[in-house]
């Protein structure tokens, strides 16, 4: 149940009409009813919480929030989705979790902090190895905050017509001056990489001058969210544009133990070597875990059994670890400090 403290809170955020600090206290006691295991209950006081997001306009309740639709060119650019996901959903290790929650704190009382001439944290860059959790980061980080999820589709973002691309770059800086959201650009590299490479050609030179710019003049409510595997190519001069630079690295055996817990479920057997399956876990990203675990679970289904075996587990980690290496390499290469000037 709720502590008398959230309890206190909630009535006092009613009596003043405070209706973002009312539903962020209630997602507060959501997520310390799924702490608890009543699983059941945080999902239906997450329900409550979204469908009282989505019925709020400019902060006054009761009127419908029409669902944001990209239109016309920009449709092509962008998809959007509204995300459930909340952070209390991901295992991460203690630094990035703080980063997060610091995040969305500032997020939600971004109006207090601008009181003050200051700027909440709102242009961020993730990087680490594929399957750590970055594109999960941005679902979260919606969910958090209730708004709508937009994803930058490169593919469709970057053509071959010299100018072409910096033209539809800004279209998409204008839907993030006009329309709050999370815009999530993924594999970013594709435009951000070392001015000045090898493979280097003088549009994706362009468009990369042309996001410097607007970044760096951008002062939207929005989001900014870049993620990419491969940070050593990135251009010195992105790093300073952003607010927070998070990495994601793999998890360590607590977060290990704690995901293959929750995946397990039910399906977990009453005795299991914990620590037999964190080592055979290891160099394994977040999704490369939950894979092993769901494909233990499969057989389990097909064969009408109750628990996963500890063996199949085992040999379902081995099996992804393999395949990791033989798709990857694990040639990820950490976040650079410098560029050989002190600075990032």
């Amino acid at each position: 149940m709720a502590s008398a403290e959230q309890i206190k809170a909630l009535l006092k955020s009613h009596l003043n009409g405070d209706d973002s600090h009312f539903l962020s206290v209630a997602m507060q006691v959501a997520a310390h009813e799924a702490k608890l295991g009543h699983g059941k209950l945080a999902e239906e006081l997450r329900d409550m919480v979204d469908a009282a997001k989505a019925r709020r306009v400019n902060g006054q309740p009761g009127k419908l929030v029409q669902l944001s639709q990209p239109r016309g060119e920009l449709a092509s650019l962008l998809s959007v989705s509204y995300p459930a996901t909340r952070v209390v959903d991901m295992v991460l290790d203690e630094d990035v979790d703080n980063q997060l929650l610091r995040i969305i704190k500032e997020q939600r009382q971004f109006a207090k902090i601008r009181e003050h001439g200051l700027s909440p944290r709102r242009k961020l860059l993730l990087v680490g190895r594929p399957g750590s959790g970055k594109t999960m980061t941005a679902s979260a980080l919606a969910g958090e905050l209730g708004i709508p999820l937009f994803l930058v589709r490169l593919d469709a973002l970057i053509t071959k017509f010299m100018g072409e691309t910096a033209a539809k770059l800004r279209q998409v800086f204008d839907s993030i001056a006009e329309v709050r959201g999370v815009y999530f650009f993924d594999e970013f590299d594709a435009i951000g990489s070392q001015r000045g490479l090898a493979n280097d050609v003088g549009e994706i030179r362009r468009v990369l001058n042309s996001f410097l710019q607007m970044i760096e003049h951008d002062h939207s409510n929005s989001l900014i969210i870049a993620a990419t595997n491969h940070p050593e190519i990135l251009d010195y001069a992105l790093f300073r544009r952003f607010d927070d630079v998070i990495e994601y690295k793999l998890p360590g055996h607590e977060q290990v133990a704690m995901l293959l817990n929750r995946r397990l479920g039910k399906f977990k057997p009453k005795k299991f070597n914990m620590k037999m399956a964190v080592s055979e876990a290891e160099t394994l990203s977040y999704a490369e875990l939950c894979r092993a675990v769901d494909e233990s679970i499969k057989d389990v289904i097909l064969h009408d059994g109750d628990t996963v075996s500890e063996t199949s587990l085992i040999n379902m980690l081995h099996e992804r670890k393999q395949i990791s290496v033989k798709l990857t390499g694990n040639n990820y290469k950490e976040l650079p400090t410098n560029d050989g000037t002190g600075k990032r």
